[in-house]
């Protein structure tokens, strides 16, 4: 609102603002089909007894000792699979948080680890949405990009690695967890079986075949739905608790329920209950405001250029290489917390620094990286950004509790900076070369 006023006093029409309204909810679309996908995911997936076999599962393999840093690999591994960072969070992340109080070991910490495995795959997945924008804007080729950016995020992740590695080790662990009547507990209430994985499998293959992120969610989601009634009807009967209604009618109730408000568990175990008892498209509702207030806000910056006075000082005192790298790296993560969105900060990079790059002959693969370390990874560290809000909204960790522990996402921008002051990795390209480099795609 305030904004808008700002605009308005520069000289602007209503019906410019307006238009840039329609702009921040066009990019809104992705979004919250997303965000409501997810939490309709957690609800069935916990209905068809998904999430309690991942748990069931992960107690009996897992343990505190080397738990943090298993949580790290395996989101990893899936992000770089399936190249989306929320997709990642929002399904094998809400299990293995919810184990971590099965387990005794600290929630935050594990927010941390899942949140730093989903953006390796943000960063190193050639199917991430935001690296194959980001090198698009930059003008460059996508494994061009990529192959640069191992060069940080190859470094931030053995760092990674060896922190939760450690933090296995010296951490403390809850004493009093009594994972066996967990165990039987688990195995009561649901019927346990690796069929219940199935909707695991298929959202990994659909994202691997690159189905966009909201719909491959959605089709397991509802997956999940058609398979609870099969594999867990006494969990689905407790759950409606109600004796007036009849199969089908019972079914598809509870599959709407679980799709709209969630699924609730009443184990008599606390840590078990909140596991269980989450999930639905209205616990997101919340978070979709942040969103739709951080975007639109983020647009209108943007649009109307409210930012320049903030970012041409910056980049003029920007003399050497290194001070040019962290600027790109300030100013992306400056934008993360004014603008609440990571696209603010990826698109005007490539508006604000890449003349300069040409003009001092730096490779443009130098400023994607820098982008991509200081934009899109950074973007999960502000409580009010879209990533935030989103992510602690489906870990069910507030932002300020987990940021200390998201180690690659502090490690990442960090490096690059450090490598734009040594010089490490920063080659330049002929005057000649930098005037032929393709132009990025609108």
């Amino acid at each position: 609102m305030i904004a808008s006023l700002v605009v308005l006093k520069n000289g602007y029409t209503w019906a410019e603002v307006a238009t840039s309204g329609k702009i921040a909810f066009a990019t809104l679309v992705t979004p919250v089909l997303v965000l409501l996908s997810v939490g309709a995911l957690i609800g069935t997936w916990n209905l068809s007894g998904t999430i309690p076999t991942l748990a069931f599962y992960g107690i009996k393999l897992l343990r505190p000792g080397y738990f943090y840093v298993a949580a790290f690999v395996v989101c990893a591994v899936i992000s770089i699979s399936v190249g989306s960072a929320w997709a990642t969070a929002g399904t094998i992340g809400v299990g293995l948080v919810g184990l971590a109080s099965l387990e005794g070991v600290s929630a935050p910490m594990t927010a941390g680890a899942v949140i730093s495995g989903a953006y390796v795959g943000d960063e190193l997945s050639p199917l991430s949405e935001t690296t194959v924008l980001t090198s698009q804007l930059g003008g460059i080729d996508l494994f061009t990009h990529l192959r640069s950016q191992v060069w940080t995020s190859g470094p931030a992740f053995a760092i990674a690695f060896i922190a939760f590695a450690l933090l296995g080790w010296l951490a403390p662990v809850a004493s009093g967890v009594d994972t066996d009547s967990e165990l039987r507990k688990i195995d009561q209430l649901f019927r346990i079986t690796p069929w219940n994985l199935l909707p695991l499998i298929v959202l990994i293959i659909l994202s691997i075949r690159k189905v966009p992120t909201a719909l491959a969610i959605m089709l397991s989601a509802l997956l999940a739905g058609l398979m609870a009634p099969l594999l867990q009807r006494p969990a689905m009967l407790r759950f409606i608790n109600d004796h007036t209604v009849t199969a089908p009618y019972a079914d598809i109730k509870a599959v709407w329920l679980a799709l709209g408000t969630g699924y609730e568990a009443h184990s008599g175990i606390p840590v078990l209950d909140r596991l269980l008892s989450r999930g639905g498209m209205e616990g997101m509702l919340h978070t979709l405001w942040i969103i739709i207030g951080a975007v639109s806000f983020g647009t209108l910056l943007g649009e109307f250029k409210l930012l320049t006075k903030l970012l041409n000082p910056l980049l003029a005192r920007a003399h050497t290489t290194g001070r040019l790298i962290g600027s790109v790296v300030a100013a992306d993560f400056g934008l993360n917390v004014l603008a609440g969105d990571q696209h603010v900060a990826l698109v005007l990079h490539a508006q604000l620094f890449r003349d300069e790059f040409r003009k001092r002959g730096i490779q443009p693969q130098i400023l994607t990286r820098a982008s991509a370390d200081g934009g899109s990874v950074t973007s999960a560290l502000v409580p009010w950004n879209s990533c935030g809000a989103y992510l602690a909204a489906t870990l069910g960790v507030p932002t300020l509790s987990f940021v200390p522990f998201c180690i690659f996402n502090i490690a990442s921008p960090l490096l690059s900076v450090l490598w734009g002051v040594t010089g490490f990795t920063v080659n330049r390209v002929s005057a000649s070369d930098a005037t032929t480099e393709r132009r990025p795609r609108a």
